[in-house]
């Protein structure tokens, strides 16, 4: 199975990578600043028509597509392209993103980057690998040594003052602060010790879902942001190395 979802990533992967290389792909709006390219249809038609031919009867949830419920135990979460934007500046950080969840435990889960050639692919009890070499979260047991990613919302044109508050309490407490704009990608950096945690709140479950496998098979942690138990339909992601995860959901929790 995992070898399956591998070979529809790496096909995906190279509808975004030749679009990207070539800079000749077209772009529309779903929103104010929320962004579609015909590389996010052509990536998830790839994969959904893939998985539609070898498992008909299987569920599939996708951001761009709406797909007749089979009420399968099996269900696949998608994101085609994660980072739209940053695609179509050519800001090479950007992925394919494809999990599976079998009787609500998502078992296999897999992040690629094209452009930087970076496969994250994890199985629920088999461990996390990068490009075929295992990972592990990073011991940063101290947000002061830490280094945190985040993302703001769409609604943030409205909303932006609230997310800055967010965004200082952690400058003003760890290390550094990082804005990819590609949550897959910043979950499996937390997963590879590049970064220590993570949080941001609406993102969907085509976000997090592949990630969050990739997190817990590295023996990180995740949970929302009051640290009550974690669920891809959460409005709310706290993901971390595990040793800092506490301290991460106080900083968050005194800004109430």
């Amino acid at each position: 199975m995992l070898n399956f979802i591998k070979e529809i990533a790496v096909d995906a992967g190279k509808i975004i990578s030749d679009a990207y290389q070539k800079n000749d792909f077209s772009i529309s709006h779903k929103g104010k600043i929320d962004l579609i390219t015909e590389v996010d249809i052509a990536s998830e038609k790839l994969i959904t028509e893939r998985i539609r031919k070898k498992f008909p009867e299987d569920d599939i949830l996708a951001e761009e597509g709406d797909y007749e419920k089979m009420q399968s135990l099996r269900k696949w979460i998608i994101d085609p392209l994660d980072g739209t934007t940053n695609f179509s500046h050519h800001f090479p950080f950007c992925a394919v993103s494809i999990a599976l969840e079998i009787d609500n435990q998502i078992e296999f889960g897999v992040v690629y980057n094209p452009i930087m050639k970076e496969f994250f692919s994890a199985q629920k009890g088999k461990g996390v690998f990068l490009n075929g070499k295992p990972l592990h979260v990073s011991k940063i047991d101290r947000l002061s040594q830490a280094l945190i990613a985040t993302g703001f919302p769409y609604d943030r044109w409205e909303k932006g003052d609230e997310y800055i508050k967010e965004y200082l309490a952690f400058m003003k407490r760890c290390q550094g602060v990082r804005r990819v704009g590609a949550a897959a990608i910043d979950l499996c950096y937390v997963a590879s010790g590049r970064l220590d945690g993570f949080f941001e709140r609406k993102l969907k479950p085509w976000d997090m879902a592949a990630g969050s496998l990739v997190i817990a098979e590295s023996g990180g942690n995740i949970s929302r942001f009051d640290g009550k138990k974690w669920h891809y339909t959460d409005q709310t992601i706290i993901a971390s190395n595990s040793s800092i995860h506490q301290q991460m959901i106080e900083v968050l929790n005194a800004l109430k």
